[in-house]
C-alpha cells in the first residue's frame, strides 16, 4: 500500500505541476486546460465562499465529490491526493524518525482555525485563502518559488552564453530553447513581497524537520474540515485481539492518530495511508467496510471553541476599521483587474490564490499589501509602472476560481474601465519643458484614441515660439489600462498615471458625478 500511495501521490503532484505550468499565455486568449482544477475541488473554499458571498461559481460543486469520497473512504485526499501534503511528505523524509510523535494535543489547533475561518466567513470576511493548502501552494509557487526558479535558469544560461565558447554556447542555446518553450514564462515575472511569501512557504516545509507533516497535523484548516467528515466514513480501521500495543504503527503514522492505543485512536487524524497495516508484525490491523467503527471523541473544549468563534466575529470590525472604509473613500492606487466585482463583493470572494497574477501577460498584476486594508492582503492590484493591462487579454477572468473576477469576452473587456488617466503637468515634457513627446498617444490601444493631442504654441526661455503637442484625455474613452504610464519616458515618477477613479465596477468612484 505504501508503494501504491506513493505512485498515486506522484501522479497527482505531476498533474498539479502540469496544470500550474499551463497557467500561462501561449499566444492566444484561451488557456486550453482546466488550470484551476484543484481549486474547484476544494470544499473549504466552496463553503467559506458560500457563507461570505451567498453564491459560488458552478465549478465549485465539484468539491462535493471530495466530501463524498471523504465520507466513504476517510481523509484519502490528505494522504493520497493533496499536492502540498505530498511536498510535506518529501520534506519530512529528510528528518530521521525518532519513534512515535504524539503531538502534545496540538491537533486541536487546526479545528480551532477552521472555526475561526467559518465564523469570519459567516460575517462576510474571506480569510480562508491565506491558510487553505491549495491556495497557499499556488500563491507561493506563482509569486515566489517559480519566479526564483526562472531567474536562476535564465542567469545560468546567460552565464553560459557570455563564455563565448562556441561549443558550449551552441549546446546551451539549443537546450535553452527547449526549456524556454516548456518551462519558462514569456518574460521573467517578478512580484512585490515575493521573498516574504516564499519564506513563509519554506517555513511550512521546514516545519517537517520539527515533526513530519507538521502543517497537515496541526495547522491545515482543509484537513480539519475533512477530518470532521471522515468521522462518518464507511471505511473503517479495525485492530484484532492479536495487537500487543508494541508501538510499531505509531512510528509510521503520518497523521499522529495514536494508532497503537486502541482506546485513543483518532479516526479524524487518519490519512488512510495504510502504513500501520504494512508495518504491523502480527498483521493485527485491517481496513474494511465491515464492523463497528471505534474512535476517540473529538474533544476541543467548549472554551476553546467559544474563543475561536468570538475571534472570527471580532476579526470583522478589526480588519475593516480603516479610514478608507468610510463611504465615498477610495484608494486611488487600488486598481483591480477588469471584470472584478464591486470592492466589497470582490473581497468576499477573492481567496488570494495568485492565479490571476501568474497568468498576467505583462506582470502588471501584483499582490496587494495594505492598499485594500488588511482584509485585502495578497489580493491582485494592477501596478501600471510595472506592467499594463493588455487590451485584448481576458485570462485573469478565466483562471479566477471564485468569480471574484468575472470572465469577459474581448468586446466586453474593451468597454470595461478599471481607472482613469491623470497627467502631471509639472513632469510632462510638452507641458513643463516645451519638449516634443507623443508616446502616450501612440501607445493608447483604444480604436479611437482616448489620449489626443492639442497643438499649442509656447515660448522657450529665450522667447522663441515652439509648437508642441500637449496630451489630453477623453474621459468617455479611457479604460485605465495603464499602458501610457508603463511606457512614459519620464523616469522615476511618470508624468502620466492611472487612478481607480472612473472604474466600471463602482457607481460611486467617479470623477464626474453627472
Amino acid at each position: 500500500m505504501k508503494n501504491s500511495r506513493r505512485v498515486v501521490q506522484g501522479v497527482f503532484l505531476l498533474l498539479f505541476l502540469f496544470l500550474f505550468l499551463q497557467t500561462e499565455s501561449k499566444g492566444r486568449d484561451e488557456l486550453g486546460y482546466p488550470v484551476r482544477l484543484f481549486l474547484d475541488f476544494d470544499p473549504l473554499i466552496f463553503i467559506t465562499t458560500l457563507l461570505s458571498s451567498h453564491s459560488v461559481a458552478p465549478a465549485f460543486y465539484l468539491s462535493l465529490f471530495v466530501v463524498l469520497v471523504t465520507v466513504l473512504l476517510g481523509r484519502v485526499f490528505c494522504g493520497w491526493i493533496c499536492p502540498l501534503g505530498t511536498l510535506n511528505n518529501i520534506a519530512g523524509s529528510l528528518r530521521k524518525s525518532r519513534g512515535g510523535e504524539r503531538g502534545r494535543g496540538w491537533h486541536r489547533v487546526k479545528y480551532l482555525l477552521l472555526i475561526f475561518l467559518l465564523v469570519s466567513s459567516l460575517f462576510t470576511v474571506q480569510l480562508t485563502g491565506i491558510l487553505d493548502p491549495l491556495s497557499l501552494l499556488i500563491r507561493s509557487l506563482s509569486l515566489s518559488i517559480y519566479p526564483s526558479f526562472e531567474y536562476g535558469v535564465r542567469a545560468l544560461f546567460d552565464s553560459l552564453y557570455h563564455t563565448d565558447a562556441k561549443g558550449i554556447v551552441q549546446v546551451s542555446e539549443a537546450v535553452f530553447g527547449v526549456v524556454r518553450k516548456g518551462l519558462l514564462s514569456f518574460q521573467q515575472p517578478l512580484f512585490n513581497q515575493g521573498t516574504f511569501i516564499g519564506l513563509l512557504f519554506l517555513l511550512v516545509l521546514g516545519l517537517n524537520l520539527v515533526e513530519k507533516r507538521f502543517w497537515c497535523r496541526y495547522l491545515c484548516p482543509l484537513g480539519a474540515l475533512l477530518g470532521v467528515f471522515s468521522r462518518f466514513s464507511l471505511l473503517k480501521r479495525s485492530v484484532s485481539e492479536g495487537c500487543t500495543e508494541c508501538g510499531a504503527c505509531a512510528t509510521v503514522c503520518q497523521g499522529g492518530a495514536s494508532p497503537d492505543k486502541k482506546g485513543e485512536w483518532r479516526s479524524a487524524e487518519c490519512y488512510y495511508c495504510a502504513n500501520c497495516d504494512d508495518i504491523c508484525p502480527r498483521n493485527a490491523v485491517h481496513f474494511g467496510f465491515a464492523g463497528e467503527k471505534q474512535t476517540a471523541a473529538m474533544d476541543l473544549g467548549r472554551r476553546r471553541v467559544l474563543v475561536s468563534a468570538l475571534a472570527g466575529a471580532a476579526a470583522v470590525p478589526l480588519l475593516r476599521s480603516t479610514p478608507l472604509a468610510r463611504a465615498g473613500s477610495r484608494n486611488p492606487e487600488l486598481i483591480r483587474p477588469p471584470g472584478s466585482l464591486e470592492e466589497k463583493e470582490f473581497l468576499k470572494r477573492c481567496v488570494k490564490c495568485g492565479e490571476c497574477m501568474k497568468v498576467c501577460t505583462t506582470n502588471g498584476l501584483q499582490p496587494a499589501l495594505l492598499e485594500a486594508g488588511w482584509e485585502g492582503i495578497w489580493s491582485p492590484v494592477l501596478v501600471p509602472r510595472i506592467g499594463y493591462c493588455e487590451y485584448r487579454c481576458t485570462l485573469c477572468g478565466q483562471v479566477c476560481p471564485t468569480g471574484a473576477i468575472k470572465r469577459l469576452d474581448q468586446k466586453e473587456k474593451a468597454r470595461t474601465s478599471i481607472g482613469t488617466v491623470m497627467f502631471d503637468k509639472g513632469r510632462c515634457l510638452p507641458y513643463a519643458h516645451a519638449a516634443p513627446c507623443i508616446v502616450c498617444e501612440e501607445v493608447c490601444p483604444t480604436p479611437k484614441k482616448a489620449i489626443w493631442l492639442e497643438e499649442v504654441t509656447v515660448r522657450d526661455r529665450s522667447g522663441g515660439e515652439v509648437v508642441v503637442k500637449q496630451p489630453r484625455v477623453d474621459l468617455e474613452l479611457c479604460i485605465g489600462c495603464g499602458i501610457c504610464e508603463t511606457k512614459c519616458p519620464v523616469l522615476g515618477k511618470p508624468a502620466v498615471s492611472v487612478t481607480s477613479i472612473g472604474e466600471s465596477r463602482s457607481e460611486e468612484n467617479r470623477l464626474l458625478l453627472y
